[in-house]
């Protein structure tokens, strides 16, 4: 209750009293007034009782609303304080942090500036001291010029009395030629000529026998040794190669067999074909079937699953997928079981999976008859035995043997590429995280990149020694009668020559040359020469013997 209720009470009651007022005036009596009157005092004393009861209740509740309120406004303004003094210490903490910082910084930038001030000082001081040596050195500059001067002087007036000779002694010198001239009866351009060509002659002759006395005694020193080590390599090595075509024949117990195989309508052929990826060729020939493709892994993925299809009996197109399925796994399986074997027992540790999965599938892979998986293991072993032999070190050892067994790795890379098998190798040594020895003994054992170190050319020596011994590698005919021409023809395109032979397979070379025309000198000079142009133009495993036959036939008859 406020104010607002004190005023209402005495509304409330003058409005009654009025209205008794009002009334009693009606009924017209004095005693009614009265009444009315006495009946309103005590209404409006009832009303000011009220008023001031409520008054009082509303200013005790005013009383106890302000006592509240100054408790909270004390509060309230304690937390303030205490706010604005955490406030403020916070505040001066970080001003002591910032002008601590501050003072850290002036204190380096100080000793910065000082530095800089020593290293300035030190800068000046030496460049008065290159500036006083200048300036001496223009002193010393401007007597030498001066000392050049007197020189130039002196030197001027000597070449004047040299000219002057000079054409002296050339009017004496024609004199004396024309006088030689009359004499000799020649001219000077014709003795000149003369006595060039008898040089040029002479010089030819003893050029070319000094040439070749220079290379074979750089031959018998030279590679003495190297025959050495390269034949005590080869007698320590031993190993057996079969000879793998691009088809593999599948043996039958008889000729029924090959209905069963072929199917209704060839519905069998063509699933295992579909499946392996394998040509399968049914022909006359007697219990066998040929199985035809470049891919040596899918070639035997065909042959085992033939075989296991044979002995199982059951073949129709499913049991064709489910054979092939998991006789394609079972290999990959035995391919990275044939990796694992090879390197443990070459003593390589540390080869990527990758890389061990591919040295397994060399197995099934040939180059020019020879298995290259063998070809590798060979290779290794010379390059161990050619590193041991020159005296290097375990480690480099090691590295060679590594090295030879990873130089035909591109071979059998998967992804299709126009790159050569020596780069294909080099890239995917060198994403499996191989030494960059090793990356550029297998990228360069065909001199299709630079080579940077010892290993390269040990690498590319045992390479040649593994595929070049006899019997090692098949080589196609054609190519082979093509390298036997070339090598006749390169003896024919020498004058005097009448014929030449190649024999021996190629390596030795006779060639018949003409008595008439050729002379015992020039025939040594003629093996020479084509014996250095077939190093220059041909490629050829090992070496060729040339032989020059000069021979001379007197033929008389007695009558």
């Amino acid at each position: 209750m406020d104010i607002t209720g004190i005023i209402i009470g005495l509304v409330i009651g003058g409005v009654a009293a009025y209205l008794i007022a009002s009334l009693a005036a009606k009924k017209g009596g004095n005693k009614a007034v009265e009444e009315a009157n006495a009946q309103a005092d005590l209404i409006i004393r009832e009303s000011r009782l009220s008023a001031k009861r409520v008054e009082d209740e509303a200013a005790m509740k005013a009383q106890k609303i302000v006592g509240t309120a100054e408790a909270d406004n004390e509060r309230i303004k304690q937390q303030k304080i205490q706010e604005a003094k955490e406030r403020y210490a916070q505040m001066r903490l970080e001003i002591e942090e910032e002008k601590t910082k501050r003072q850290l910084e002036l204190k380096d930038l100080e000793m910065d500036i000082a530095s800089q001030q020593k290293d300035l000082k030190i800068e000046n001081d030496a460049f008065e001291a290159r500036l006083k040596e200048l300036e001496n050195k223009k002193g010393e500059i401007e007597v030498r010029e001066s000392e050049i001067v007197t020189l130039r002087e002196n030197l001027d007036k000597q070449l004047k009395i040299v000219q002057k000779k000079k054409e002296e002694l050339d009017t004496a010198n024609e004199e004396r030629i024309k006088a030689l001239e009359t004499i000799a009866k020649l001219s000077q351009q014709d003795a000149k000529d003369q006595l060039l060509e008898q040089v040029r002659a002479k010089s030819e002759s003893e050029a070319q026998t000094i040439v070749r006395d220079a290379v074979t005694q750089a031959k018998l020193n030279a590679s003495k040794e190297a025959k050495k080590i390269v034949i005590q390599t080869i007698q320590r090595m031993a190993a057996e190669f079969t000879i793998e075509n691009t088809v593999s024949v599948f043996n039958l117990e008889n000729d029924e067999m090959k209905g069963q195989i072929i199917g209704r309508e060839g519905r069998n052929i063509r699933a295992l074909e579909a499946a392996t990826g394998v040509e399968v060729i049914v022909d006359d020939t007697p219990e066998a079937i040929v199985l035809s493709s470049f891919d040596p892994v899918r070639r035997e993925i065909a042959r085992l699953s033939l075989q296991r299809l044979v002995a199982d009996g059951r073949i129709h197109p499913q049991r064709i997928e489910e054979v092939v399925a998991k006789v394609t796994k079972q290999l990959e399986e035995q391919i990275v079981e044939i990796g694992e074997r090879t390197v443990i027992e070459l003593g390589i540790h540390g080869l990527n999976a990758a890389l061990v999965r591919m040295v397994g599938r060399m197995r099934f892979r040939s180059s020019y008859g020879q298995n290259l998986l063998k070809h590798s293991i060979e290779t290794a072993e010379l390059c161990a035995i050619m590193a041991a032999e020159l005296g290097m070190n375990p480690k480099q050892i090691k590295m060679a043997k590594r090295a030879g067994l990873l130089h035909d790795i591109g071979k059998v890379a998967e992804e299709e590429t126009e790159l050569s098998h020596a780069l294909v190798g080099m890239k995917l040594c060198e994403q499996h995280g191989e030494h960059p020895v090793i990356v550029n003994a297998v990228g360069a054992h065909h001199d299709e990149i630079e080579m940077n170190n010892i290993l390269s050319p040990i690498i590319q020596a045992c390479d040649a020694i593994s595929g070049a011994r006899p019997g090692a590698r098949r080589e196609i005919l054609e190519n082979y009668l093509k390298r036997i021409g070339e090598l006749e023809e390169i003896a024919r395109s020498y004058e005097g020559v009448s014929n030449a032979f190649a024999m021996q397979a190629g390596r030795e070379l006779r060639v018949i040359v003409e008595a008439d025309k050729v002379t015992d000198q020039y025939a040594d000079d003629l093996s020479f020469l084509i014996s250095q142009k077939i190093q220059d133009e041909m490629q050829y495993p090992g070496q060729i013997r040339v032989t020059v036959i000069r021979e001379k036939r007197a033929v008389a008859f007695a009558r």
